[in-house]
């Protein structure tokens, strides 16, 4: 049985980032660049006003105040067409270029007009101005390739003039749970069956995640079934199971993914919930189809999920292989934990003026997906009994 770290190896080793698109800026949000982006031009592309107010030469300014001639208005998008000269000044407006001459801009609060005369005030040291390339020289690298695109990045490719982008594109990811027992969500369950909450559940991680999840609804526990949709989850990069992946006389999942021809990465890992998580590989000249059978109780399949499944999406996505990132935050009550393996405890993180904080919410075992609604994250528990007690450090991950 592997560790969890030996699985995150394997898994990075397998998993490849998907072949870069070339998508509408506008589409963009989320996905992660597939090359550097470099400035073609200075930003800001001239010396500009960060005022409203009048441009002059600082020189005319050696005993502190000035009445000078107004010669023209200035506003954003206008070319300014007259040169300050000695004793001259134009009204600016914010954002707008400077004139020739002109090396500070007066705020219009610090000035008092009269006619085509301004007397100018200044209180205390200002320039105003943003002078050209400060932000960007042309032929800087602005963004590089596996950054994940946000507001904020899209609007500098934006001002770089990047209609289109080169990025890894959003993974399609079936989700197939399996199992006798389970009846759709809408229907009233009959003796001995349950509802399909895994799906749901996986579709919204799947999402939440940046991919694009492809609901099969359920394959029973038979081989035909099972098979058939087994291939109809192959047309997507990746393929999720819930359920049939332990030791049971109908957990068919590993010998039927076997035989669509996946390749087993790894089968088990020390961990609790989530022992039987099973991860393979099939490629086909060059396309690869990623699967996951993860366990059918549904805590399993949700920190499986977190863990291993939103982890490959990332790598398929572009962004740096990096692990889970934990939080070390503080136990806010004692607990005992009485685990072989290292586990993953549903709890609830909080910030505080002292740092993070978190506890260990009620939870009754990989069955319990009703006690996970109180929590958004989970804490580590080492594999081994021991008592906590207030303010010991746990590794968190936050959902």
């Amino acid at each position: 049985m592997l560790t969890i770290a030996d699985a995150f190896d394997r898994l990075f080793a397998t998993v490849k980032p998907l072949d870069p698109v070339s998508l509408a800026l506008g589409q963009s949000l989320g996905l992660t660049l597939a090359e550097d982006i470099s400035s073609t031009a200075d930003s800001p592309p001239f010396d500009k006003s960060l005022m409203d107010g009048y441009a002059i030469r600082s020189t005319d300014l050696n005993h502190g105040t000035a009445t000078l001639e107004v010669v023209e208005v200035i506003t954003a998008g206008m070319v300014p067409t007259r040169p300050i000269e000695s004793g001259q000044t134009s009204q600016i407006m914010t954002g707008a270029p400077l004139p020739i001459g002109a090396d500070i801009v007066i705020k219009i609060e610090d000035t008092a007009r009269d006619g085509d005369l301004v007397r100018v005030t200044p209180q205390g040291s200002q320039t105003n101005i943003v002078l050209r390339g400060t932000s960007v020289r042309s032929g800087d690298v602005v963004l590089r390739a596996g950054t994940k695109l946000n507001g904020s990045r899209i609007g500098a490719l934006a001002e770089l003039g990047r209609a289109q982008v080169n990025v890894h594109r959003r993974p399609t990811v079936a989700i197939l749970a399996t199992g006798d027992e389970l009846v759709p969500v809408d229907q009233e369950p009959g003796p001995g069956q349950i509802r399909n909450s895994n799906e749901s559940m996986l579709v919204a991680q799947i999402q939440a995640a940046g991919a694009i999840a492809v609901p099969l609804g359920i394959a029973r526990d038979n081989r035909i079934d099972l098979r058939a949709k087994i291939e109809q989850g192959l047309q997507c990069d990746m393929l999720v199971l819930s359920g049939g992946v332990s030791a049971g006389t109908l957990d068919l999942v590993p010998s039927e993914l076997a035989a669509a021809g996946i390749t087993e990465v790894f089968h088990k890992v020390e961990m609790k919930p989530g022992k039987p998580v099973w991860f393979g590989l099939r490629r086909v000249g060059t396309t690869a189809n990623y699967v996951f059978g993860l366990p059918g109780n549904p805590v399993s399949s949700l920190v499986c999920c977190e863990l291993f499944v939103r982890t490959a999406l990332k790598r398929l996505m572009g962004e740096p292989a990096l692990r889970p990132q934990a939080v070390p935050a503080a136990l806010e009550h004692p607990h005992s934990a009485r685990a072989d393996r290292p586990t993953y405890h549903p709890a609830r993180l909080t910030w505080t003026p002292t740092g993070p904080v978190v506890t260990l919410v009620p939870w009754h075992g990989s069955s319990d997906l009703c006690g996970t609604v109180a929590a958004n994250a989970m804490a580590l528990l080492p594999g081994a009994a021991r008592q906590y007690g207030v303010g010991d450090c746990l590794e968190t991950f936050a959902w």
